[in-house]
């Protein structure tokens, strides 16, 4: 199949209301090829396709690490690079894609944690674009909705963004401190019960509009029955 073929065959699959069987046929086809036409949707002014691309993404280069793990490291590696400066790009997508590649695959999970960890600190590989730390907390938290241990040692280096001037950026925030079940975040949550601002979120598959207030009263719910357990 040429590569504009395999191209349109990628995005009409990510289009389709069958979502499971989109990603089915989608790691029966090459890996590889799949997964560069992938990389271009990232990118997508198409919301509903760039989300499932992210999905697609994660499923298969969980299935190429299976076979290859080389390989794998070596999609992971290009997701790095596109958030690194000297690529010349933006990065945008490349967070919420290794979120999501971490979310479904543990050894890559153990191995590149830490990475996605380092783009939320200063002395590290720190994203100062709103909207890359948006896609940094969706990836994490899209990770710790698999993987919350990995995650937990690093609840201070997330608890910034629940001050941030972004509203997504607070509410993506508040999602991920509720999914660590995060005590220590409690006062800065309580902050956030008045906080009207809209925002979008990618959950379980479906983008859902809410509020950061929203966000962070289901957070707070979390907190307090651990609190109380």
């Amino acid at each position: 199949m040429k590569g504009r073929i395999l191209k349109q065959r990628v995005l009409d699959l990510l289009g389709s209301e069958d979502l499971d069987f989109a990603l089915e046929v989608l790691c029966s086809m090459p890996l590889l090829r799949v997964i560069n036409s992938l990389f271009s949707f990232l990118y997508s002014t198409d919301e509903q396709i760039k989300w499932r691309a992210i999905t697609a993404m994660g499923a298969a280069v969980a299935r190429l690490a299976d076979e290859d793990m080389e390989q794998a490291r070596i999609i992971m590696r290009r997701l790095m690079w596109n958030l690194n400066d000297e690529s010349g790009g933006i990065g945008w997508g490349s967070p919420e894609a290794m979120g999501e590649i971490l979310a479904c695959h543990e050894l890559l999970a153990n191995e590149y944690v830490s990475v996605l960890i380092s783009y939320a600190r200063k002395d590290g590989n720190y994203l100062e674009l709103e909207m890359l730390q948006r896609g940094l907390l969706w990836g994490v938290a899209r990770l710790s909705q698999v993987r919350p241990y990995l995650v937990q040692d690093a609840v201070s280096d997330f608890m910034q963004y629940l001050q941030s001037i972004d509203p997504a950026v607070r509410g993506l925030a508040a999602w991920l401190m509720g999914l660590l079940e995060a005590g220590d975040a409690r006062e800065a949550l309580e902050a956030l019960t008045d906080d009207d601002a809209r925002l979008s979120v990618y959950k379980d598959r479906k983008l859902i509009n809410c509020n950061v207030k929203e966000l962070a009263e289901e957070a707070l719910k979390k907190v307090t029955k651990v609190t109380k357990v």
